[in-house]
């Protein structure tokens, strides 16, 4: 279940060099929310996270993380604040194992005295972060040989083990296969039992079958934000993925309906057959259908054959 706001953005904006990244955004999350970000390129998405985790600073604005401003503090007080990030790429130890790979992770919680002593086995946290991820059965192989999506797993165990109340994953099924995804998935949801999940996204198949909540920026601002299928009947986010507008799909179908009514020369079209051939040109629900575009479609084609007629005297 969500609670109360873990994560909030207020007025954020972010320039490089004159070109503004991130256009005064506000944003919430909950704790306990499993939340999705998604946009096209360029919209925002890493940057935001790069500042939520100190990366890059913000021109104006404020990130609260748990009732406390973090904005312009530096990296290593973020995390130890209780926020972890993963990247599209993973960052891991390619030479050391697995389980070592955790340990040094979660020595970063400890004590300074405590980095210092080497474990002789590894942690509690560690052996159940190593079954959380499913990585068990490898914990005693180099990184290095990994699996691309394996990789993915171990980095966010890194992060686990360091026990952040909020993740922050970047693209965490991107180049994996199938089974990779699933798995991703699954692992994803269960973590939201006991944290607040952030995951920006472009696999839509991957975002469909998993997202709780998903918020759309565009253009370094919020566009719009809800379950997944209240963002896939949003015109808005069709016209950015698609660089087109639902009601310019209409009225283009419009005109093409119109069209071929005059080529077949097709007599007694009335406003449902017009509005049923509109909506499945533009492919659309009927009811979306605008009655002024089916106005529009009977007009020009009685019009044009009220053209026909005063110059041949027979109606086509």
């Amino acid at each position: 279940m969500t609670g109360s706001a873990l994560l909030e953005v207020r007025g954020l904006t972010v320039r490089f060099d004159g070109f503004t990244a991130i256009d005064d955004l506000d944003l919430t999350v909950d704790e306990g929310e499993l939340r999705f970000l998604i946009g096209p390129n360029g919209a925002g998405k890493t940057t935001l996270l790069d500042v939520v985790t100190g990366l890059t600073k913000a021109a104006a604005g404020t990130v609260t993380f748990a009732g406390e401003a973090i904005t312009g503090r530096r990296e290593h007080a973020i995390v130890h604040r209780g926020i972890g990030r993963s990247f599209q790429t993973p960052t891991i130890f390619e030479s050391l194992t697995v389980v070592e790979n955790l340990d040094l992770a979660e020595s970063f919680r400890r004590r300074f005295v405590g980095r210092l002593r080497v474990a002789k086995r590894a942690s509690t946290l560690v052996g159940d972060t190593l079954g959380r991820i499913g990585l068990t059965e490898v914990a005693t192989r180099p990184a290095g040989v990994l699996s691309h999506g394996q990789r993915q797993w171990l980095e966010i165990g890194m992060l686990l083990v360091q026990e952040p109340r909020l993740l922050l994953l970047d693209e965490p099924v991107a180049g994996m296969s199938s089974q990779e995804r699933a798995a991703t998935g699954d692992l994803l949801e269960e973590l939201a039992v006991d944290h607040t999940v952030v995951v920006i996204e472009h696999d839509m198949g991957f975002l469909r079958r998993y997202a709780r909540k998903v918020s759309v920026l565009h253009e370094g601002r919020l566009l719009t934000e809800g379950s997944v299928e209240d963002v896939q009947s949003d015109p808005r986010v069709k016209e950015v993925y698609l660089g087109r507008s639902h009601e310019r799909d209409v009225a283009e179908a419009s005109a093409a309906v119109a069209a071929a009514i005059r080529v077949t020369a097709l007599d007694d079209v009335d406003a449902d057959d017009v509005s049923e051939m509109v909506a499945a040109v533009a492919e659309v629900d009927v009811s979306e259908v605008a009655a002024d575009e089916v106005a529009a479609v009977i007009e020009a084609v009685e019009s044009d054959a009220g053209t026909d007629r005063d110059q041949t005297g027979v109606t086509t």
